[in-house]
């Protein structure tokens, strides 16, 4: 049997208390996320049990698991990002849940769920069109977009509050990514149905409802059968660049010598990594300044570094919750025993609120330094897009800065049911008044 889906079932242990009586917090149920990241959970884990062991039932519709290893602690974490020979992204890709054998092939074609060597020629062709020369040349586009999108929200906003989900940050990143990438302006919410399909299939009111396959289940949106569209936008729109050559990531990546495979999968990682990164992040950020007035004034009074502010921002609130790897040895992981075929799952928001590297973690401190968080990942998987993140991020909470009052909720936000993406499905502020 292939290892990658070979079923492991070890013992457990801990103190009473735990969800499957094993006494570990369990920290897989999507649904726990819907309340808040479970930092509690996390650190009873990075103190007690740093590689520990999760049941994975069935929710939601979606079948059970064989169960994996949840890695807690940042050292663990950026040794299992860092070590592909050992944990590998190609045996059972990167999603927590199994895909089906039959998809494997498929999903194993783009760059996410491959291991170097293989992985490092498609970065590198990745690379040569995502440069940061490309990216930065859209700094006054992203800038205007901010300002006029806020400006909108809080022109149009009778009671002085409005949902900065749907009234800004979803189109700001979408619109900016769809810039880069060359996207016609009639094509654009095809991208946004698309990401909030894959994205945001756990949350049952967020997505779509889920297409079952024949024997009942949900299909997985990662797999062939749910992607065709997609990808026939792709190879309808690389031909369009070849034809009509502009400065834009698709034209680079059309005339970069991919085959329409490995073309489709760029598209399919940029449409959703991509526009997902901002679009959790984002609202994440301006979220955790409503929660610390102080650090909001020094920010906005430019007693900090808006550089470091974003990654501090960032620490708090990562886009991605996870990202699995799949044992492809026996190996010793902080004294715990992994066998070749386990899943091994790190925990970035956890890894970002380990005691043993942030000094007082939960501390917003828009001025730290270092600040070694791993909400872009780490190793030969580090985000390709980190840069053109930083910089929306950046541009969006100076503009909030120069034109908005303090960020203050105006109600309660409502989380995306995902133990994948950190996202935010509304987030209603107070947008009238002076600013600063």
């Amino acid at each position: 049997m292939d290892p990658a889906i070979r079923p492991h079932h070890p013992p457990t242990a801990g103190t009473p208390g735990g969800a499957d009586g094993s006494g570990v917090p369990d920290v897989f149920d999507p649904r726990i996320y819907a309340g808040g990241v479970p930092h509690e959970r996390y650190r009873w884990l990075r103190d007690h049990r740093p590689v520990a062991w999760q049941a994975e039932p069935e929710v939601l519709g979606w079948p059970a698991g064989p169960g994996f290893w949840a890695v807690t602690r940042h050292a663990d974490t950026v040794r299992v990002l860092r070590d592909h020979a050992t944990y590998s992204s190609w045996l059972g890709a990167t999603q927590i849940r199994d895909p089906d054998p039959a998809d494997l092939p498929f999903i194993r074609r783009t760059m996410l769920n491959q291991d170097p060597p293989e992985h490092g020629r498609l970065r590198r062709l990745a690379a040569r069109a995502f440069t940061p020369g490309r990216v930065d040349a859209f700094a006054a586009r992203v800038r205007d977009r901010a300002r006029t999108l806020l400006s909108a929200a809080r022109d149009a906003a009778e009671d002085g509050t409005a949902d900065l989900v749907r009234t800004v940050t979803d189109e700001y990143a979408l619109l900016n990514l769809t810039d880069l990438l060359g996207v016609p302006a009639a094509d654009r919410g095809l991208l946004l149905d698309w990401t909030v399909r894959i994205i945001g299939y756990q949350d049952p009111e967020d997505a779509p409802a889920p297409v079952l396959g024949p024997d009942g289940r949900p299909v997985n949106p990662r797999s062939p059968a749910m992607l065709g569209e997609m990808f026939g936008y792709a190879r309808e729109l690389a031909a369009h660049k070849r034809k009509a050559p502009a400065d834009d990531l698709m034209t680079a990546l059309a005339g970069a010598g991919l085959a329409d495979a490995e073309l489709e999968m760029f598209f399919f990682l940029l449409t959703v990594a991509g526009n997902d990164t901002v679009r959790s992040a984002a609202p994440g950020g301006l979220l955790a300044l409503a929660a610390a007035p102080d650090a909001y004034r020094r920010l906005a009074a430019g007693d900090t570094d808006p550089a470091r502010a974003v990654d501090e921002l960032l620490r708090v609130h990562p886009p991605v919750l996870s990202f699995r790897r799949t044992a492809a040895r026996d190996t010793v992981l902080a004294g715990q025993h992994i066998r070749a075929g386990d899943k091994v799952v790190v925990f970035h928001a956890s890894a970002n609120h380990d005691e043993r590297v942030f000094t007082d973690p939960a501390r917003l401190d828009l001025g730290r330094a270092p600040n070694p968080h791993v909400s872009f990942g780490d190793g030969p998987h580090v985000c390709l897009g980190a840069h053109f993140a930083r910089l929306q991020l950046r541009t969006l909470y100076e503009t909030w800065c120069a034109l908005m009052p303090p960020p203050e909720l105006a109600g309660p936000p409502r989380r995306l049911v995902s133990n994948f993406i950190n996202g935010i499905t509304r987030l209603p502020l107070r947008v009238s008044g002076p600013a600063r």
